[in-house]
């Protein structure tokens, strides 16, 4: 199998600001005035054109949760929480309905581990113009300890994650049910950030269609194992059983 690859244009990407690293700069997305290319608005949630395309032979948009900067998903009251995971799945699925995409992705960098520049809080779906997403994408990806399961969802702690060490799956099986998902997610990025070891500051959320279902994997970030980079060998954790354990008696247990 060869790998698809995208081509990202670097006069675009060195224009970028860069408001994760470098906390002195100013935020695009809070200066609201001046916003440009808005797609779709609920509220203080946006989904605009990105102004910095960098990615050739795709159509890239963003999604601004919130005018809060300094605010964060896991910090969100649950109704404004609700609003963000039903406006970004409503505007997926209906980029994917246009048929003009070979697939479309929808995924949330947050932290400087995760790959973004911006602090504010923010995802992005893009339509992939000739890559489908799911050529690389298996079931064992999304296998895992169980967490808690019942006929509406699952989440787990993969045992075969896509990278590697720690990779928590939400299954949502009935998807009318989508407050319960982002429950899930919410608790799993409170966690992370609050109770995780190294003191993990930054995380990944990837949004996948299976079959009838919808998954999340809610992914920590540290520096890359160079296993992965080089080999693309993932490794797991010999404490996933703790992992699980843990979170269940901070989360689940009354």
């Amino acid at each position: 199998m060869s790998t698809k690859h995208i081509e990202f244009n670097l006069n675009i990407g060195k224009q970028k600001p860069e408001s994760i690293i470098n906390t002195t700069t100013k935020c695009p997305f809070c200066d609201r005035e001046s916003l440009e290319g808005i797609i779709a608005a609920d509220g203080p949630i946006l989904l605009v054109k990105n102004k910095y395309p960098v990615l050739q032979d795709t159509v890239q948009t963003v999604l601004i949760e919130t005018d809060e900067c300094t605010s964060e998903l896991s910090l969100y009251p649950k109704e404004h929480l609700y609003r963000v995971f039903r406006f970004g799945i409503d505007n997926w699925q209906q980029m994917e309905r246009e048929g003009h995409y070979k697939s479309v992705i929808f995924f949330k960098n947050h932290g400087p581990f995760s790959g973004g520049t911006i602090r504010h809080p923010h995802m992005q779906i893009i339509g992939l113009n000739t890559i489908d997403y799911m050529d690389s994408v298996y079931p064992e990806h999304f296998e895992g300890l169980v967490i808690h399961k019942d006929a509406e969802i699952e989440l787990n702690l993969s045992t075969k994650p896509r990278v590697g060490f720690f990779e928590f799956n939400a299954i949502l099986s009935d998807l009318t049910q989508l407050n319960r998902l982002a429950d899930d997610v919410q608790s799993v990025t409170r966690y992370i950030l609050g109770n995780f070891h190294r003191n993990c500051n930054s995380y990944n959320l990837f949004f996948y269609k299976l079959d009838h279902a919808i998954a999340v994997k809610i992914m920590p970030r540290f520096v890359t194992s160079p296993l992965f980079i080089g080999f693309a060998i993932p490794q797991v954790s010999s404490r996933l059983e703790d992992v699980v354990l843990d979170f269940q008696e901070k989360y689940l247990v009354k």
